[in-house]
């Protein structure tokens, strides 16, 4: 590893030489011991931003409808079970000609 860099004016006191290389040193080691700074870690998770009540309200409603119809339906499919689904296809109309 090299030094800090070698004044060249010739009446440089070796003092302010040896104080430039401690310094340099000191840079040279903190650079070596740096560590990344970078935060990769996720975001933080609100809960209250990712559970939505509205939706989840609407969605209850909905299914509570859907059951309500199902519940409907199956009524009268069971009533015509039990009546052997009879039904008034009697047609008693007389057609009439125009003339």
């Amino acid at each position: 590893m090299h030094g800090a860099p070698r004044l060249t004016f010739p009446c440089a006191s070796e003092y302010l030489w040896h104080a430039r290389e401690k310094a340099y040193q000191d840079h040279r080691r903190k650079v070596q011991s740096a560590q990344p700074l970078v935060d990769t870690r996720a975001p933080l998770t609100f809960r209250h931003l990712h559970l939505k009540l509205k939706r989840l309200k609407l969605e209850e409603e909905r299914l509570s409808v859907i059951e309500r119809d199902n519940r409907l339906l199956l009524e009268k499919v069971a009533s015509v079970m039990r009546t052997r689904g009879q039904t008034d296809s009697k047609n008693n109309s007389k057609h009439r000609s125009r003339k």
